[in-house]
């Protein structure tokens, strides 16, 4: 049977599956059992089991729930209150002023959070009633809020970045290193564009407040030091070698636990709900992450992925070529996959061709979450825009709408990241010598 036909007809299995409303992690497990079954001598039942425990033991994977939970307790302290209060007056003076709290707000907590919807969910929670009490235009700070939201993403740590490192086999803390340059870019493009569109919009920005003098304004600002105590214990060690990915997860749970205890936010009640927050999250990636394994291997078995390989490699597409192709595969299949699932469901078939390709597996890394990062704003699937429904109660189309602009200028980002690679490859290349 050729390679169209088999692809095909796995191609339409995970969707009738995913369709008929059954889980993702079951769903790319199920597709899997059915191409080993029909296309494998090797028994599917055997296959499973090893493959499933293997990835279900990685000692690697030990950091991705710690972050989350790390991100869970955070989200239940004051930290987005006191954020808004230390940052609010060091915006005053920019053109667009409190706008760009949503940005900077968004890339703190990202440095601690390393989940978009997280991010996206707890500045709005801060950003979103305090900018239209004072008049902000609603259109720009719901799009701000979902482009910076994603900064979850990039900024490390970052769950999607373990999720790759896992299943690409690249260093989890080279990786985290490696993000911290394209992310402050990021940020930066962001405010760039909110600064330029506020100069060509005068008349839809409040007046200032009332000036500060620097002293009012170091003094607002200690609520911000907590915060910053943890981002700088958790990725300083890290970047200065002391700690690997998990062991700094481990100290950011204990510092997050540290810092709600002092701010008086951490109950029992709380505490059960962080735990039980990030142990359902995990459990729901954990499953997807198995499954992903699972179709992997039989991807392998079945020889798909090499014949894959071989025909982009046919095509003669420059390494520019095959990252536009990819740019639009992964945009086009985040309007129907969350982020995670579009990593572990693509990995197995795309690095043999990225690394044929000639393109280093760390600067993809973080292309990948660029692209993973347009995925979250991208309807109807946009993980963001889903949040801001909620918690807007506008529609998603309205949503997506505001957030389009913000979408472009990841697209900017990608062309950037491509001509300059040095952005990502620096701060890594820095710590090895």
């Amino acid at each position: 049977m050729n390679d169209l036909l088999v692809t095909t007809l796995l191609i339409a299995s995970l969707f009738l599956i995913l369709g008929s409303g059954v889980w993702i992690g079951l769903t790319l497990s199920g597709v899997a059992w059915i191409g080993m079954q029909l296309f494998s001598s090797r028994p599917a039942g055997d296959a499973m089991a090893v493959t499933i425990w293997g990835s279900a033991s990685s000692w690697t994977l030990t950091a991705l729930p710690l972050f989350i939970w790390m991100g869970e307790i955070l989200f239940r302290t004051r930290l987005s209150q006191d954020m808004f209060k230390g940052l609010a007056p060091w915006m005053q003076r920019l053109p667009g002023r409190l706008l760009h709290t949503n940005v900077v707000g968004c890339a703190i907590f990202a440095a601690v959070s390393g989940s978009s919807a997280a991010t996206c969910a707890t500045i709005g929670k801060m950003s979103l009633p305090e900018l239209a009490r004072r008049g902000y235009p609603d259109a720009m700070a719901i799009g701000s809020l979902a482009g910076a939201g994603t900064l979850g993403l990039l900024i490390p740590p970052s769950i999607i970045m373990i999720v790759y490192g896992v299943t690409a086999d690249v260093s989890i803390s080279q990786l985290f290193i490696a993000g911290v340059l394209p992310g402050a870019l990021l940020a930066l493009i962001f405010s760039g564009y909110i600064a330029l569109w506020s100069l060509r919009h005068p008349e839809q920005i409040p007046p200032a407040d009332a000036p500060m003098s620097l002293r009012e304004k170091l003094d607002a600002s200690r609520s911000l030091i907590p915060v910053v105590l943890l981002i700088a214990a958790v990725l300083g060690s890290i970047y200065a070698g002391i700690a690997t990915a998990t062991e700094a997860a481990g100290l950011g749970v204990l510092g997050s636990l540290i810092l709600s205890a002092l701010q008086g936010s951490l109950t029992w009640s709380t505490f059960k709900q962080s735990l039980m927050g990030g142990t359902r999250l995990y459990c729901m990636i954990a499953l997807i992450l198995a499954g992903a394994a699972f179709l992997t291997l039989a991807m392998g078995y079945i020889g798909l992925p090499r014949h894959l390989a071989e025909w982009i490699a046919t095509l003669g597409l420059s390494q520019f070529g095959l990252i536009l192709m990819l740019t639009a595969f992964y945009v086009i299949l985040g309007c129907f996959l969350d982020g995670i699932s579009m990593v572990v469901l693509t990995m197995g078939v795309i690095m043999p061709t990225v690394q044929k390709a000639g393109i280093d597996p760390l600067w993809f890394g973080i292309f990948i979450v660029i692209v993973v990062e347009m995925a979250q704003v991208t309807p109807p699937v946009g993980f963001n825009l889903f949040v801001l429904q909620g918690m807007t109660r506008r529609e998603i189309g309205y949503i997506a709408k505001t957030a389009f602009p913000f979408f472009l200028l990841m697209v900017l980002m990608v062309v950037l990241l491509y001509l300059f690679p040095q952005i990502i490859t620096f701060l890594p290349e820095q710590m090895k010598s």
